[in-house]
């Protein structure tokens, strides 16, 4: 069950990550740019990706959305075991993905509905040097790259600890079974010894 439960979190977790990693697209136009090549051109690129993105299907964001409360849900129900393990691992994995929900609620979905949803696109196919871009939307469209920077941060970290988890578990099972060895061992050479000399060559 443990093994399931870790398979719906890591599953969870890299979906949601891939998500965030398709967002680079237009994240990586506006991240770590120097004002010389911030240009109009490439914030008018990331804006429309956004615009594009604020416009998608509900039924896809359900399913993002239910994708994201199955893996807190499971990481949750881990915590309800009491292991050492779980509070360590599992408690600081809710809290990684408790902040990248946080911080794409209350800082991404805000400013795509506020700010893209109504964008009025400058161009059809390729952007135009010449169309100066809105001073009002830059500061948005650097916030929801860093905000979804955050995000994929800290849900990397939830699967670098559900790792350390699989690891620690790991090693736990070897050491049992190593001391299981030693134990069959040791039953097996007290047996021999303790066994009578008569019975020994009746035995024979």
């Amino acid at each position: 069950m443990a093994g399931l439960r870790m398979s719906v979190v890591v599953c969870a977790t890299s979906f949601l990550l891939g998500l965030l990693f398709t967002h680079w697209v237009a994240d990586s136009l506006t991240l770590w740019k120097s004002p010389e090549t911030q240009t109009d051109v490439r914030l008018w690129t990331a804006a429309t990706y956004y615009s594009i993105l604020s416009r998608m299907p509900l039924g896809l964001a359900y399913s993002y959305a239910v994708v994201a409360l199955a893996g807190g849900a499971t990481i949750l129900w881990s915590l309800r075991d009491g292991r050492a393990g779980n509070l360590m691992f599992d408690g600081g994995s809710i809290f990684l993905y408790g902040t990248a929900i946080y911080v794409y609620i209350q800082q991404v979905l805000p400013n795509i509905t506020a700010n893209f949803v109504s964008l009025p696109l400058p161009f059809a196919s390729e952007p135009s040097a010449a169309t100066p871009f809105p001073p009002s939307l830059r500061g948005p469209t650097l916030d929801i790259a860093s905000s979804h920077l955050v995000c994929s941060v800290v849900l990397t970290g939830v699967l670098a600890l559900q790792a350390g988890r699989w690891w620690a578990e790991q090693a736990d099972v070897d050491d049992d079974d190593a001391e299981e060895i030693v134990d069959t061992e040791d039953e097996r050479v007290r047996t021999r010894e303790g066994t009578p000399l008569g019975e020994t060559k009746k035995t024979k």
